[in-house]
């Protein structure tokens, strides 16, 4: 199967058009007419990743986090985005970046559901279709943010979580926007939330928060995101049939010690 009949299948579900403006999806190196055998799928196009990919003669690697982002005047070996664009070129690999469009579309729903909760909601709206970042939902019935704390390790299948907040307060009125989620502290309180899940809070964003009567559960960027990896395994393995589909390995970017 051709690259671009790749991308059809995506972005017929996922469309381009969906992501924000300041992002970068899509094709970011690579043929349209490129022959694709095997398609390897991460968070994000590291060095490790690359090298995984190639281990596996993947063809085409697809990842939530775009490899080009802020623009680039050279490339070359001496630089670590230069080092991994020649790479894929080298290798003759397809890269291809689902990012927003994919947090619009999916993301925060399938957290949501991994979490249970019922009557979700678009958090944030971005699209004129209602569409957008994050969701907010109900437990199925109150907890103390510390057993949701251990709910959220158990599914997501991390060592830990930072609480912002009493860990004792009951809670039921769910909001959970994976990746960064400063901007997201104004519509969890509008929405009248009890806490918002996370993947990224700065300190003072956090501490402002619990004074305006909203827990914040920091679970990590990739501790929530990295269930895209699976999602689209999924996804693509019922769309592509004879196209062999590889999953990068669970693999935290920072150790706890």
């Amino acid at each position: 199967m051709r690259c671009a009949d790749i991308l059809h299948v995506i972005e017929e579900h996922y469309p381009l058009s969906y992501a924000l403006d300041w992002d970068n999806c899509g094709l970011q190196t690579g043929r349209f007419d490129k022959d694709v055998q095997t398609i390897y799928i991460a968070l994000d196009a590291g060095d490790a990743v690359i090298a995984d990919a190639v281990t596996n003669h993947a063809d085409f690697l697809i990842t939530h986090h775009p490899l080009l982002f802020n623009g680039i005047k050279q490339i070359h070996n001496q630089d670590f985005i230069g080092r991994r664009i020649m790479e894929l070129i080298q290798k003759g690999m397809c890269c291809y970046a689902m990012h927003t469009n994919y947090d619009v579309l999916r993301m925060a729903e399938v957290a949501a559901q991994m979490l249970q909760l019922k009557k979700t909601k678009v958090l944030e709206a971005t699209n004129e279709d209602g569409k957008g970042i994050g969701r907010y939902g109900m437990l199925p019935e109150a907890m103390p943010v510390f057993q949701l704390c251990e709910q959220i390790k158990q599914t997501f299948e991390l060592q830990g979580v930072q609480v912002y907040g009493d860990v004792s307060r009951q809670v039921q009125r769910i909001a959970i926007s994976p990746g960064a989620g400063n901007s997201m502290i104004t519509h969890a309180l509008y929405k009248q939330c009890d806490v918002l899940i996370t993947g990224d809070i700065s300190h003072h964003t956090g501490i402002d928060a619990v004074a305006q009567g909203l827990a914040v559960i920091d679970a990590g960027h990739y501790g929530i995101e990295h269930i895209f990896i699976q999602d689209m395994a999924a996804f693509l393995s019922e769309k592509l049939k004879g196209v062999k589909i590889i999953s990068a390995p669970l693999c935290h970017p920072f150790t706890i010690v």
